[in-house]
């Protein structure tokens, strides 16, 4: 097993893990949780995928890991009491999103991927990343993957304190970051796997089980027995040893993309 390299890609920090093999691979792109594991290293170390015959390459989303400022979660924090929606959640998307065709671009001068469809992950908030570049871009995809995903952003802003004061702007960012609605999108660009715990938000799961509902035929809920909404422990910055249920997680990822790679 090679060690991991980690860089940047257009100024995105990234974890790539190489695949066994020498020579170009598939590429699987993945988007990290605000939760434990919030950072791609530690994300990478959760949810390895080791024998998965491709590159997988964990990104950092804003303000995470290598772009933590003064090394700490608070100015995240900050962003959460002044507007939980509108300065965290929808930008902290769309900025991971808009920066993801250059840091792509990046990525495949770097290493030695090859430039066919990739396959795209998300855990929690960086699953709504990893279905906005389903849902919103052309970006060949070969198959994707969620885990505790944000699937309906309006979900996600219910589990803050207090009843969000929405107006005719955030109501429209909001509902642009429901996923549910843009399942024909979805399933007419790639096959998708949506992993939930059983002891995630209520609502999330939910959103998870209408999620797949709306997909039909091109989706699968892989449901993880005892598996709450993190996938490692606090602080979860740092790689840290995978847990047993990450395990669980990691193994039925592996297998969706291994038999999306070699086709049916």
């Amino acid at each position: 097993m090679h060690p991991p390299i980690t860089g940047t890609a257009a100024g995105v920090p990234f974890t790539a893990l190489p695949p066994a093999g020498e020579g170009p691979a598939p590429l699987v792109v993945s988007w990290h949780m605000l939760d434990a594991p919030r950072s791609d290293a530690a994300f990478a170390a959760a949810l390895p995928m080791n024998d998965l015959p491709a590159w997988r390459v964990h990104l950092g989303m804003p303000m995470c890991g290598a772009r933590m400022v003064d090394g700490s979660t608070d100015a995240v924090l900050e962003l959460v009491r002044k507007d939980p929606l509108m300065s965290f959640l929808y930008p902290f998307v769309r900025q991971a999103t808009e920066e993801f065709p250059a840091a792509l671009a990046a990525i495949r001068a770097q290493l030695p991927v090859d430039d066919g469809p990739i396959g795209v992950l998300g855990g929690s908030l960086g699953g709504a990343v990893a279905l906005r570049i389903l849902a919103d871009t052309e970006t060949p995809v070969f198959a994707g993957a969620v885990v505790n995903a944000a699937i309906r952003m309006r979900s996600v802003v219910d589990l803050f304190p207090g009843d969000y004061p929405y107006d005719t702007e955030s109501e429209k960012a909001v509902d642009s970051l429901d996923f549910v609605t843009e399942a024909g999108t979805i399933a007419g660009r790639a096959p998708l796997l949506v992993v939930s715990g059983e002891l995630d938000h209520p609502a999330l799961r939910a959103d998870a089980f209408d999620l797949v509902e709306a997909l039909g035929e091109r989706s699968e809920l892989l449901s993880i027995p005892g598996l709450a909404h993190p996938l490692a422990e606090e602080p979860g910055i740092e790689p840290a040893p995978q847990l047993p249920l990450a395990r669980e997680v990691d193994a039925g990822l592996t297998a969706w993309f291994r038999r999306h790679l070699t086709g049916p």
